[in-house]
């Protein structure tokens, strides 16, 4: 992709060629015009089991009610598998204004966290104690990887900032115990998976480095001050912002220095934080909400309404009938005008945006 074009969130606007000559796909169009329906679907992301997705998933797609799927191990049992499924979801037709490519994610952050095989060869940890040069080779590596498959967005780098105890230094799963070597290493595996054609995400904001446990197996609440997370925490991702990072994942741990809420549930954070103070203008996506540290917090209903509320773009979820009942609930409130139609055309300009700069690759 073009130097410019490519890392901007607005890269649909450049109108170059492509690298086969052709022209580039015209703009998405505007938010303001899609139905309710679809706008809501913008909003939500999701995973399902097994090799085939099921026909309730394919229906959501073909309405426009979601705007890209999430794949593990179990989705993926050999590469041509994956290719073949890739390319059926994507062949789905969807609503005028929706047909650039679904984003397809996966976590592929090297180590224990790796859903296929391929690139990343190492952890995070071992990438970050080899330099610079190195990440950035193994994130042109793995975006090679990825898109060969068909994936456009990888749910990687981690940017958490290890801490001795903490469950990502234990897995390996951060770049170093400095925001400056998590900066200067994790930075670039993200511009070089990006300048490869996937979309990089950094994860997990504002960091969890801190956290004893996975959230995805219990609440977490991470007691360090306000100006550590600032200096510390959130500092890698800064320097992932001022690189043109186009995706941030937000934590569903427990800041309470910043907010008695979950990050992905705490305006303070998911706005404040993200996009007013780091000045983040790319799409935000939860951790996944259908884990034993969200469902202490409320149900489906009252997670999502929470999520958009906080200023998350995209809702993750690892079940198809969780996220349709997500839907469900973004529908029905923005119809009864309890929900800004204003904000959620906001961010479904953003997740289009991207989906649309992903379709030029």
């Amino acid at each position: 992709m073009g130097a410019v074009c490519g890392l901007a969130v607005g890269a649909f606007a450049c109108g170059v060629a492509l690298r086969d000559g052709t022209s580039p796909p015209p703009p998405p169009s505007a938010p303001s015009l899609l139905p309710a329906g679809q706008l809501a679907g913008q909003r939500i992301v999701l995973g399902f089991p097994g090799p085939n997705p099921p026909r309730g998933v394919e229906r959501m797609i073909r309405a426009g009610q979601i705007a890209g799927v999430v794949l593990f191990s179990e989705n993926l049992p050999s590469r041509a598998a994956g290719v073949g499924l890739i390319r059926r979801l994507q062949a789905i037709p969807r609503p005028p204004g929706l047909r650039d490519p679904l984003l397809v994610m996966t976590d592929q952050e090297g180590g224990l966290v790796k859903r296929i095989g391929g690139a990343p060869t190492v952890s995070a940890q071992a990438m970050g104690a080899r330099g610079a040069a190195f990440s950035r080779e193994q994130g042109q590596r793995t975006a090679a990887t990825l898109r060969n498959l068909g994936v456009n967005v990888d749910l990687a780098p981690v940017l958490d900032v290890a801490r001795p105890g903490g469950t990502i230094a234990e897995t390996g799963r951060s770049f170093g115990s400095s925001a400056a070597r998590v900066g200067s290493t994790a930075v670039p595996f993200a511009t070089a998976l990006q300048a490869g054609g996937v979309a990089a995400t950094g994860k997990h904001f504002p960091g969890l480095g801190a956290a004893r446990l996975n959230t995805d197996d219990a609440v977490q609440r991470i007691a360090l001050s306000r100006q550590t997370l600032r200096e510390v925490d959130e500092a890698p991702y800064g320097r992932f912002i001022a690189a043109g990072g186009e995706m941030v994942m937000l934590s569903t741990a427990v800041y309470p220095a910043l907010s008695p809420q979950p990050a992905a549930f705490s305006r303070p954070i998911a706005t404040g934080e993200l996009r007013e103070r780091l000045g983040f203008k790319g799409v935000s996506i939860t951790d996944a909400l259908d884990t034993v540290a969200v469902r202490t917090f409320g149900g489906t209903a009252k997670v999502a309404a929470a999520a958009v509320l906080a200023g998350a773009d995209l809702l993750l979820y690892t079940e198809p009938g969780e996220a349709a009942r997500a839907q469900r609930t973004l529908l029905h409130r923005l119809r009864a005008g309890t929900l800004s139609r204003t904000a959620f055309e906001q961010s479904a300009g953003r997740v289009l945006r991207l989906r649309h700069r992903l379709a030029e690759d």
